[in-house]
């Protein structure tokens, strides 16, 4: 069995896309998934399964949330591996920086530098990113809810054909704890 971690985009925010944790938890189950654990509100869910890969996974959660939930809901599993390799991958000095301050973006397929070449980097300073592996990194110094970066970087023209969710550097680090096994 391998331990994988699901990433659900855009729940529980703003009282919109209500995903009450202890209902995912059971759906997952009903899908015959084990050790089903959850991790704050916003959409990260833990789990071993015997049977699929990371996209089949996928599909199948965010084909049941919807049926269940009434609501379609953007989901990416990953692997214990993938989510070490992430964080072992950081290009910023992640024990030196507040978890606010950093932010990694997960993507459903590799993203390449053509795609945020419109964006100036410069203009943005202290604001940085560095693009990694199905990843971007996002160093920003005074949170994520007052960067315009951040801003910069979720517009449609960017994250156009992809599933694109944020997790700040505490949950980066819990997920790779968590599937550790």
């Amino acid at each position: 069995m391998t331990t994988y971690a699901a990433l659900l985009r855009g729940i529980n925010v703003g009282g919109k896309k209500k995903v009450p944790m202890a209902e995912l938890r059971g759906l997952m189950e009903g899908l015959g998934h084990h050790g089903v654990r959850t991790h704050l509100q916003s959409g990260q869910a833990v789990f071993t399964a015997d049977r699929g890969d990371e996209q089949s996974l996928a599909a199948e959660l965010t084909e049941a949330i919807e049926a269940h939930f009434g609501f379609p809901v953007d989901v990416l599993v990953r692997d214990h591996a993938y989510l070490r390799a992430v964080a072992d991958a950081c290009p910023f000095p992640a024990a030196e920086l507040a978890p606010k301050q950093l932010h990694v973006t997960y993507f459903s397929a590799p993203v390449d530098a053509e795609r945020f070449a419109a964006i100036d980097q410069a203009a943005h300073l202290p604001e940085e990113f560095r693009l990694g592996d199905h990843a971007l990194y996002l160093y920003a110094p005074d949170g994520l809810g007052r960067s315009k970066l951040a801003e910069a970087l979720s517009r449609p023209r960017i994250t156009k054909g992809l599933i694109a969710t944020s997790r700040n550097w505490n949950t980066v680090v819990k997920l790779v704890e968590m599937t550790a096994g």
